[in-house]
């Protein structure tokens, strides 16, 4: 009797049918290394997980790439979730995923993704909040194991740089169970203390072993803290949230050190410039000074009252000397028109006229008679001579046509 035979479609079908009434296969998460990861243009993702024992292809559409948050990528090791199915065409099944997470260290990745994004969004990274730290700290706090690498790495550049900084440990679990504590009270007890300046950190690590940084609680205590801090966390390239809301980040613990200790030699270095700068300054201002008060001295001297006064008494000597030689000059010049004058005075003078014989004869007014016309006879006249004056008496006038008007004129007295 002949078996009944089927068509691959119904095969197909059937199986289909049988995945899809397995609950457990509706919804699976299923681990393993990514392999053959093609981004296609439509958006959809083809890849194939794998492990030591076997292979699975694996799809996610482009409608569930909501369910990828990070660049999936040849070699990732992911945990991939949704519903393994059969595709009718081809008769394979495959995985359908609709979530895919980094596996392991994949998974704290994405928690620090996460809470970087929060605490950014509320702002504990913005620069306005950011310390400045100190040039010059004298005492120096340090949060990290009292063991290791770390702490001793930041006591030998200390000693190099500053023996004279103080540096003050709090000895803190970095790694482990109580670790997010121990940080958190050592950031609180080194900020009561008062320290110029702290230190945050531990050497390097895998992501596991820095995760107590990538915590809330200490990344809000370094953002609460009054002190500076910096974070100084596992290598150069480790990151962590400390690092973002601290103050400032170093790459490792020892440069960190180098960050917070100033150094000595080097600021005695730059006095010693400053002092001879200032010297030269000082030099460089005081010869300007000089020269500035000899041109003042000079100036003084011009014009100083003691040279003002010789020189207005030079002046006066000379307008003294000018006004004595213009006086001379113009006394001569008077006494020569003087002489001129007294000669003419003196050709003209009645008393040199008297000297030789002639007189003056005045009325008895004493107005002087120049017209026989102007007296009578009988009138007193003054006959004033050379020496003496006569008093007559008019006997008689002879007017100048000859004719008399009276008697003779006789003198009564004589002086």
């Amino acid at each position: 009797m002949r078996k009944n035979v089927y068509s691959v479609g119904q095969v197909n079908t059937y199986i289909k049918n049988m995945f899809a009434q397995d609950f457990m296969l509706n919804r699976i998460s299923i681990k393993g290394e990514v392999s053959n990861c093609k981004y296609h243009t439509s958006g959809h993702i083809y890849f194939t997980l794998k492990d030591a024992s076997g292979t699975l292809n694996a799809i996610m559409f482009a409608g569930n790439r909501r369910g990828l948050n990070f660049p999936m990528k040849e070699g990732d090791k992911v945990v991939a979730t949704g519903s393994v199915e059969v595709y009718e065409r081809d008769g394979k099944y495959q995985l359908y995923a609709r979530e895919i997470e980094l596996d392991g260290a994949g998974n704290l990745y994405l928690k620090f993704e996460a809470l970087k994004r929060e605490l950014e969004e509320m702002g504990m990274f913005a620069e306005e909040y950011k310390k400045p730290i100190p040039k010059y700290a004298a005492r120096i706090g340090v949060v990290t194991a009292p063991t290791g690498a770390a702490v001793q790495d930041i006591r030998n550049i200390a000693a190099r740089r500053n023996p004279y900084v103080q540096l003050i440990l709090y000895p803190a679990l970095v790694q482990g169970d109580g670790a997010v504590a121990s940080i958190v009270n050592g950031i609180h007890a080194l900020d009561a203390l008062g320290v110029d300046v702290m230190i945050v950190g531990r050497g390097g690590g895998s992501i596991e072993d820095l995760w107590a940084f990538n915590e809330e609680e200490v990344a809000r205590a370094i953002f609460e803290c009054e002190t500076p801090v910096i974070s100084a966390v596992g290598h150069q390239t480790d990151t962590t949230i400390s690092d973002f809301v601290a103050d400032l980040r170093a790459p490792t613990p020892s440069a960190a050190a180098e960050l917070a200790v100033f150094d000595y030699r080097q600021v005695k270095e730059y006095l010693y410039a400053c002092r001879s700068q200032m010297n030269r300054r000082m030099e460089q201002r005081m010869e300007t000074e000089r020269i500035r008060l000899s041109h003042m001295r000079d100036r003084l001297k011009y014009l100083s009252p003691a040279n003002k006064l010789r020189e207005n008494r030079k002046y006066a000597a000379d307008l003294s000397d000018a006004l004595a030689a213009h006086m001379t000059q113009i006394i001569g010049e008077k006494r020569h028109t003087l002489a001129l004058l007294s000669g003419q005075l003196e050709g003209m003078s009645p008393v040199r006229k008297l000297s030789q014989g002639y007189s003056y004869v005045a009325d008895a007014t004493g107005k002087a008679v120049t017209d026989a016309a102007d007296v009578k006879p009988g009138d007193l006249l003054s006959v004033h001579l050379y020496k003496g004056t006569l008093t007559a008496q008019v006997t008689e006038t002879e007017l100048q046509n000859g004719m008399n008007a009276g008697g003779n004129c006789g003198n009564e007295a004589a002086e």
